[in-house]
């Protein structure tokens, strides 16, 4: 069946505001996927705040061009579908990867992120990055170690002085106990 003409173009619309939204852009070739498996990746990619979409190799094309992002020609070759990763690009990736674990038929091609193409091992390496609000964490907790070591130190003497006066006021308790 034929797509009409102002089909086409509401497709290819669709196209560029996702690129235009997305931080990163994820595509795989899904040949020999039935529904079940590409919904359930969706889903897995839908939870990390992304979307995942099969597309059609020459609306995407001219979606990308539109945009200026120049992708290597063998990414829209065969069957694409493209996850868009609009708030986390390594959750993204991480739940991608994740819902094609077990499936051989579904491969990535590579990618898009920050004005560059990415490999399929950079797609890889994106994938084991902790998420986001990990990342924040672990930064906060290394801008606040040395805080925390610095109020130690400061404190320490004052502490030690606390002891010793406990040490000796238990000293004269015991002393008048005894007398």
């Amino acid at each position: 069946m034929a797509v009409s003409k102002e089909r086409k173009q509401e497709i290819q619309a669709g196209y560029e505001e996702w690129l235009k939204k997305s931080q990163a852009m994820l595509l795989v070739e899904y040949t020999g996927a039935n529904m079940k498996d590409l919904d359930g990746i969706r889903a897995k990619v839908r939870e990390s705040g992304g979307e995942f979409h099969i597309l059609k190799n020459t609306l995407a094309r001219r979606a990308f061009a539109q945009n200026d992002i120049k992708l290597p020609e063998d990414f829209l070759l065969n069957s694409t579908a493209i996850s868009f990763a609009f708030s986390d690009p390594a959750a993204t990736a991480k739940a991608l990867t994740d819902g094609m674990k077990g499936k051989d038929f579904i491969k990535v091609k590579g990618g898009f992120m920050n004005g560059q193409a990415l490999s399929v091992a950079q797609v890889k390496a994106l994938s084991d990055l902790p998420p986001l609000p990990v990342v924040r964490a672990q930064l906060l907790g290394v801008l606040q170690a040395p805080a925390g070591k610095l109020v130690r130190t400061i404190a320490e003497p004052a502490r030690g002085l606390a002891a010793v006066v406990k040490a000796f006021a238990e000293k004269a308790n015991t002393v008048e106990a005894a007398a």
